[in-house]
């Protein structure tokens, strides 16, 4: 497994192309939604929740793909690729990589990530996200949870879902979800979602939902996927770990469920993304081939 070295390559400057991210408010689950969709630039709000702070946490151990965040893609650690990303997004006042080894936070450091080391007691991103919350020193509204293995993660993403927890003052979370491919329907590692006509969550399963009575893909119906992103509010991300675990959180192993099943609202935006996170070593050579695709260096 190659730890990295600092790399001579400035960050991106701009998203890739025919990636932008098309925002859906108030997402509707209708033809009407692709007529109504509209892109929503970010504009800093005055006073409410308006200062967030990005933190991608990231482990060394996982019983799927060890080592995972330094695992180099055309020549850059993938936790490099992800911040680099990261970066681009406007929201954001800070961006920090949180982590419990030595060795990601030295190549972090490396390619001048702030870093902050957190207890490798943490259980899930979610509880990495709010020790290092805990340990910074200004104060933020809004966090946002930013996976790792999701290197082609579009800005305005990030841009879409701090800007929903801002515009959505009862809702605590929020998510992003798009298009889901039929050929991803089986997949576990792929979690769907359903949600209202307001644009809140009703539920996350790594099965297909909704589930018609036939046992099979409706290929008329607009089935969501879940991306790896979350918007916290800051003053629910600490108190959110000592949230004891649902049952439904346990069963289907999906954090944003424990969310829910404490009556908690979810914001969820729609986004055009062509998702592409890395969940295993095989995954690394489909993310590569899609960059010089798109001619991303």
């Amino acid at each position: 497994m190659p730890i990295c070295a600092p790399s001579a390559e400035s960050s991106s400057s701009s998203s890739s192309s025919g990636g932008r991210a098309w925002i859906i408010h108030g997402l509707a689950l209708g033809a009407a939604a692709a007529a109504a969709a509209a892109v929503y630039l970010y504009r800093r709000p005055s006073g409410f929740r308006n200062r967030a702070v990005g933190i991608i946490p990231a482990r060394f151990s996982s019983t799927r793909f060890e080592g995972k965040p330094l695992v180099h893609i055309l020549g850059k650690p993938m936790i490099q690729r992800t911040w680099e990303r990261v970066m681009l997004a406007s929201s954001l006042d800070h961006v920090v990589v949180a982590t419990d080894d030595e060795r990601i936070a030295e190549c972090c450091r490396g390619f001048g990530a702030d870093v902050i080391m957190t207890s490798e007691s943490c259980k899930n991103g979610s509880e990495r996200c709010c020790e290092a919350l805990n340990k910074l020193e200004k104060h933020y509204d809004i966090v946002v949870n930013i996976q790792g293995d999701e290197p082609l993660i579009e800005p305005e993403i990030i841009d879409g879902v701090v800007m929903a927890l801002q515009r959505a003052p009862d809702a605590v979370f929020s998510t992003a979800v798009t298009s889901l491919k039929p050929e991803d329907a089986p997949d576990t590692n792929r979690v769907k979602c359903v949600v209202d006509n307001q644009g809140y969550a009703i539920y996350f399963s790594r099965g297909l939902i909704p589930f018609n009575k036939s046992g099979n893909i409706n290929p008329k119906y607009p089935y969501l996927l879940h991306l790896g992103i979350a918007g916290f509010d800051a003053k629910f991300l600490k108190i959110y770990p000592e949230l004891p675990p649902t049952p439904l959180q346990l069963e289907e192993d999906l954090e944003q469920l424990k969310v829910l099943e404490n009556g908690y609202r979810m914001k969820v935006i729609k986004v055009d993304h062509d998702a592409h996170g890395v969940d295993a070593p095989e995954d690394v050579k489909k993310i590569e081939a899609l960059m010089r695709a798109r001619n991303i260096q």
